[in-house]
């Protein structure tokens, strides 16, 4: 029983919080904890992840466990506030370098509790700029597209910049990117874990990082953990850099990494695989939209894009010859229209008055690597990111970056799974692809068949890992002297190689690579056998017999498209003209003068 007078004072004492949330929050128990984030090129620190951790011991310790108290009970908004305050704290106190990157949930927006401006309010609060901040927005739902798109608009309003996090597991990918349009791109670790024996990976890592320098954002990859891992990010040119690799997340991180902290790993100078040419064009990517003609009035153009609100960008043309002269983009025709106004002031007025006269026009046939490219060299000079296809110099279709970007990735993976695994080059399928393509586009193209000369003996006398030492010496041979931009490469098995060349003067090309092949040969030899010019080993009949040093026999074909109904009809062409070829003794071009396989009769 309690004596009189203690219920009073029992009452009047504090609660004590017994929920573990409760406690965390009411006592600010929360730690923050920073893993470096290091450009790759020199291991320079560029910034910091700002992570939270709960009381050591606690339930609520792992950072998964105490978000979803949180988000459980509706406290996330006091939660984050909290974490935030925290880590600018700590990250103020030991003057950390770089950017402070703070990981924010996009749904407190939604919560009744969110005040507008207090991330800024702390940062200037403890003598931190905005301008040194990034905010990581993560999609974790398909609803949540509208809600991220609204947080981005909000702290960059505020002058944070925005990182989009964990690209490749969400819900909306590439469109997210491309409208959000961060200033960095956090690469899922998914896509680095295992990337050095992954094709897909890294043709998705290329992938990415192409699609970035287009949109100028940087790539962050997130996970690395080992030396292998590392190599393969660096050689392609992934800038920055963040995981295991280079530490743990600490209450109080490296300030700079000790040299050599990138390890052994190779630079950019050492590439894995080759970009190959992905076989595909602008026509591709294109898609319908009406055209404007100069005199067209910009009430005209309100209707457009009322009628077509899925087109961000108009095409203007010349009423004869349907030349482009100019685009009209959707965002900047509301910011005029929409103005007090506007409608009365502009409507009757022309189109020519007010669009962008120097848009970027591709020809249908180049391609997406070329017009990638082109892209990237307009974003340089503040160009739109929609553009003009011509047929003819006549307009033709739309195409939009998005588009591209997704056709890049598709045909990027799709060759890396057909990749052959020794030399990175496409392989059969691919191959295939990239002629029937051709021949029902009509389009005029040679193919080189090369095969190398005396490659088994070579392989019985001094091993296979020898023997793939010469074929990817002949791989890079080949690849040196191709176009990048208009031959493709391919590598059919074995010691068996196809080029299609599109470029200007095939054969030249292909003499030229057998130069570049002859004069790698003799470094495969032995002193003695390469004094003999050549070795002994048994033939077919098990017989020991002289050969002499490799080299690479050429059959050249200009299939006709007119008579060529598919790859068949063109890889009989040119395994005849390989025969041909293989007659002749070393190094040797035989150039078919047919151009249909034999058995088909002249139409």
């Amino acid at each position: 029983m309690f004596r009189e007078g203690e219920l009073m004072q029992l009452a009047q004492q504090p609660a004590v919080a017994t929920d573990p949330l409760d406690r965390i929050l009411a006592g600010g128990e929360v730690s923050p904890r920073f893993q470096p984030i290091l450009r790759l090129g020199d291991g320079e620190i560029i910034g910091y992840e700002a992570l939270a951790r709960g009381p050591e011991g606690d339930p609520l310790h792992h950072p998964a466990d105490l978000f979803s108290a949180a988000m459980a009970q509706e406290r996330l908004v006091e939660l984050e506030n909290l974490c935030r305050r925290r880590a600018i704290e700590a990250f103020q106190a030991q003057s950390l370098p770089g950017k402070l990157f703070l990981n924010i949930t996009p749904d407190t927006l939604l919560q009744s509790d969110f005040q507008p401006g207090v991330t800024r309010r702390l940062l200037q609060g403890h003598g931190t700029s905005p301008e040194h901040a990034v905010v990581e927005l993560t999609e974790h739902s398909p609803t949540e597209y509208d809600v991220l798109r609204q947080a981005a608009d909000h702290y960059r309003c505020m002058g944070l910049s925005i990182a989009l996090d964990d690209l490749g597991t969400g819900y909306s990918g590439l469109r997210l990117w491309s409208e959000l349009r961060p200033d960095y791109v956090k690469l899922d670790q998914h896509f680095i874990r295992g990337v050095d024996r992954d094709l897909v990976k890294q043709e998705f890592v290329r992938s990415i990082q192409e699609i970035a320098l287009g949109i100028g954002c940087q790539v962050i990859a997130e996970g690395i953990e080992t030396a292998e891992e590392l190599r393969v990010i660096r050689s392609m040119e992934v800038p920055l850099g963040q995981g295991y690799f280079f530490g743990y997340p600490q209450a109080e991180p490296p300030r700079s990494l000790p040299p050599g902290a990138l390890g052994g790993a190779a630079g950019a100078e050492q590439r894995v695989g080759r970009r190959f040419q992905l076989t595909d064009t602008a026509a591709s990517v294109g898609h319908e939209a009406p055209a404007l003609f100069p005199d067209t009035r910009l009430r005209e153009v309100s209707e457009a894009f009322r009628t077509h609100r899925d087109l961000h960008t108009l095409p203007v043309i010349e009423a004869e010859g349907g030349r482009p002269v100019g685009v009209v983009h959707r965002a900047r025709f509301m910011e005029l229209f929409l103005l007090p106004y506007g409608r009365d002031l502009y409507g009757r007025r022309p189109v020519s008055r007010f669009m962008d006269r120097a848009p970027l026009v591709v020809e249908h046939d180049t391609p997406v690597e070329r017009v990638s490219q082109r892209i990237t060299e307009a974003q340089e000079a503040g160009s739109e990111r929609d553009f003009v296809i011509t047929r003819g110099g006549g307009y033709h279709a739309m195409g939009s970056v998005l588009d591209l970007l997704r056709k890049i990735t598709d045909l990027q993976i799709r060759n890396a799974r057909y990749a052959n695994p020794l030399t990175l080059l496409p392989g059969n399928v691919p191959i295939y692809d990239h002629i029937d393509r051709l021949l029902e586009a009509g389009e005029a193209f040679c193919v080189a068949y090369c095969d190398l000369d005396h490659f088994k003996p070579f392989n019985d006398v001094y091993g296979y890992s020898r023997g793939d030492e010469v074929i990817k010496a002949v791989a890079q041979s080949l690849v040196r002297q191709a176009d990048r931009q208009r031959d493709f490469v391919g590598h059919i098995g074995g010691d068996d190689f196809i080029l299609v060349l599109r470029s200007a003067d095939p054969v030249a090309r292909c003499e030229r690579m057998l130069h570049s092949f002859e004069a790698q040969v003799p470094a495969f030899y032995s002193d003695e056998d390469r004094a003999r010019g050549g070795l002994t080993a048994k033939d077919r009949t098990g017989s020991a017999s002289f050969f002499p040093l490799l080299s690479l026999s050429v059959g050249v074909a200009y299939p006709d498209p007119a008579h060529c109904l598919s790859h068949h009809d063109v890889a009989s062409l040119a395994s005849e003209a390989k025969h041909q070829a293989k007659q002749r003794p070393g190094n040797a071009v035989f150039v078919e003068r047919r151009r249909k396989p034999s058995g088909l009769t002249p139409s």
